[in-house]
């Protein structure tokens, strides 16, 4: 859906119960932000991503070890429990503190046609309180 000032993708997304950060290709999907950005037609900009949940997040990582992931949520399980007596009486309370701590956007430098990343940097969804049906906005707007 093209938006005065840039290109604007809306991606649906659904995945299995449980608390987990994923890479870019979302299973059956394919999604990649790099594809979005690539065919965008946009060579020097921004690119933003955005998810409108209060239990996901998004955070840039390395992305050649796929166990760093596995300890990110290994360490913010530790910071913030499952159950800790939260007065949120959904049962959810630790998804939506996680969603804080890690944030729900990212801005990324486009250059040359491509996202500006480290040499081991990567994109991740991250999902607090699946399964849900989740959308990820992406817009990429050029200078």
């Amino acid at each position: 859906m093209p938006l005065q000032g840039g290109v604007a993708t809306c991606l649906g997304i659904r995945h299995g119960a449980g608390s987990y950060c994923t890479d870019q290709s979302y299973p059956g999907r394919k999604y990649q932000v790099e594809r979005i950005v690539s065919t965008s037609g946009v060579k020097e900009g921004i690119c933003r991503v955005f998810v409108p949940h209060t239990t996901a997040g998004l955070t840039i990582n390395e992305n050649a070890d796929p166990t760093v992931p596995a300890d990110i949520l290994m360490e913010l399980n530790k910071i913030v429990p499952f159950d800790d007596g939260y007065r949120h009486t959904e049962g959810n309370s630790a998804a939506h503190i996680k969603s804080s701590l890690v944030g729900v956007d990212l801005t990324v430098f486009v250059t040359g046609g491509r996202l500006l990343l480290g040499t081991w940097q990567g994109l991740f969804f991250c999902e607090f309180d699946g399964p849900r049906r989740r959308k990820v906005f992406v817009k990429v707007t050029g200078e």
